[in-house]
């Protein structure tokens, strides 16, 4: 049996008989037994999904009514609630934290007889671009396992591409999503803020993060999408009335789309020459779909990644600030009480990253800084979205390279945090304007993947997914060496 399937293929496999959803589960379960010990794509694994496989096999046998994923295994990543189950977003802070209550975006995939296989690896608190942060171990790229996967959802994409799942939901906050799909040569998409629920994400920083779905195709992004998008009541930042099929006229495709090249994403320093090269190599297959493309310059994105770290380290300061030891508790070996000295102690099971962060938090939006960093952030970011709205009234498409430069060994800049935080100078755009973008693999360079980067406008996530399916037809990548 092929575990290196589609969404798509494995419905039509269950459907036409070709395998039941208990030998795909019971292989899949295998394969992670197989693999996982040295990809370290979950911190868990559902041992119920046979059983659960099981009850999806009768309910088909018996001609009962079945929802429309069939027993899909999907990996989700594990900042998203899972009832019954350990959400322990990768740090030891909650490493015994059982989630009473399913994420809403869970909620609705179960509905539709999805399979959670599983809990995926992330950077502490999805605070990083390598999944190096994890206080559980980092998981690694199934191309080459000396490098990262990318992150901070990197243990799904790994999950994905390393076929220990179909799909997988991730979290994207300034890239985490389109990150590590480009480093894992799978498809990742950030929808528009407010279109996918937050109800059961863990916060890291609630005005601009979302959850997206990560697939092998375009189609699989886009089945998942149909079912994560809508109107939520536990979650006032969401959308009214924009449920959409996103599979519908996927292959209308895009001639006589205009284009516009993000001239500060594909000129900067640190953009290396064979993601440079693959760049304009997708440039010229656009053109060759039909489209017309001029470079436009956004000069604001020069300031997003310093933009991003203050907006996310000052609300990243408040949501952590829950964790006391108080709230969600551990044991502590501490004589005595004084508050400042229990929570000095009990704020040290924070990784490094995160330390980082909450300081950083703190100092930005204090009395006397206020004025010097966060307001000025806000205003990056407010003329940042009207640059993007303009670039919209002329153009129906933004691209870029996902990320500047190639998956890196471990270690190579984990101790340079600037370096790592420059890795996100492509996606943090999406993010802070709340437009959707997606990632598509493109090209593999020695031995390495490279993703393209495609953004639309609010609100116009089957016009992206269109251009992302374009692309994605005009190419053809082997698996990832396993």
């Amino acid at each position: 049996m092929n575990l290196a399937i589609s969404a798509i293929e494995y419905i039509e496999g269950v459907k036409n008989g070709s395998f039941t959803v208990e030998e795909f589960v019971g292989k899949t379960l295998d394969h992670i037994s197989k693999h996982d010990a040295v990809l370290h794509a979950f911190l868990s694994v559902n041992q119920n999904a046979l059983e659960q496989a099981r009850q999806i096999d009768k309910k088909i046998k018996s001609g009962d009514a079945i929802g429309s994923l069939y027993g899909m295994p999907i990996s989700i990543k594990d900042n998203i609630c899972v009832r019954g189950g350990k959400t322990t977003c990768a740090s030891k802070m909650l490493q015994d934290y059982v989630s009473p209550y399913d994420a809403t975006v869970v909620s609705k995939l179960k509905e539709q007889d999805a399979i959670i296989i599983g809990k995926t690896n992330l950077d502490e608190f999805a605070m990083g671009v390598a999944t190096e942060f994890s206080a559980f171990g980092p998981s690694r790229n199934p191309w080459n396992t000396d490098c990262v996967p990318g992150g901070s959802s990197g243990g799904s994409a790994v999950s994905v591409a390393a076929n220990e799942c179909i799909v997988s939901l991730g979290s994207d906050t300034g890239g985490s999503v389109r990150n590590p799909a480009s480093f894992c040569s799978i498809v990742g998409l950030k929808p528009t803020y407010g279109l996918v629920s937050r109800y059961g994400l863990v916060s890291y920083a609630n005005s601009i993060e979302q959850i997206g779905p990560m697939g092998k195709t375009v189609k699989d992004v886009a089945l998942v999408l149909n079912h994560i998008a809508g109107k939520d009541p536990n979650d006032n930042t969401t959308i009214a009335g924009r449920n959409q099929d996103y599979l519908e006229g996927l292959e209308v495709g895009i001639k006589g789309k205009k284009i516009g090249i993000i001239k500060e994403m594909c000129a900067s320093e640190g953009l290396e020459k064979s993601v440079e090269s693959a760049f304009w190599r997708a440039v010229s297959e656009f053109e060759g779909l039909g489209c017309k493309i001029e470079e436009t310059s956004l000069d604001m994105v020069q300031f997003t990644v310093a933009t991003y770290y203050v907006l996310t380290a000052a609300e990243a300061g408040s949501n952590l600030s829950r964790y006391d030891n108080l709230r969600y508790g551990y044991d502590l070996d501490m004589e005595g009480y004084e508050y400042k000295s229990y929570i000095a102690k009990a704020r040290k099971q924070f990784g490094p990253e995160v330390t980082r962060r909450m300081i950083l938090g703190g100092f930005v939006p204090s009395a006397g800084f206020a004025g010097k960093y966060l307001l000025k952030a806000l205003k990056v970011k407010s003329k940042l979205t009207k640059q993007i709205s303009a670039a919209f009234e002329k153009f129906d498409y933004l691209i870029s390279p996902t990320v500047p430069i190639l998956p890196f060994k471990f270690g190579e800049k984990i101790d340079d945090p600037l370096a790592m935080y420059l890795a996100d100078i492509n996606t943090i755009t999406a993010n802070l304007t709340g437009i959707p973008a997606i990632s598509v693999p493109f090209e593999i360079s020695n031995g390495l993947p490279i993703g393209i980067q495609i953004h639309a406008n609010r609100l116009q996530e089957k016009q992206l997914l269109h251009a992302a399916y374009a692309l994605e037809s005009v190419t053809d990548l082997p698996e990832a060496p396993l």
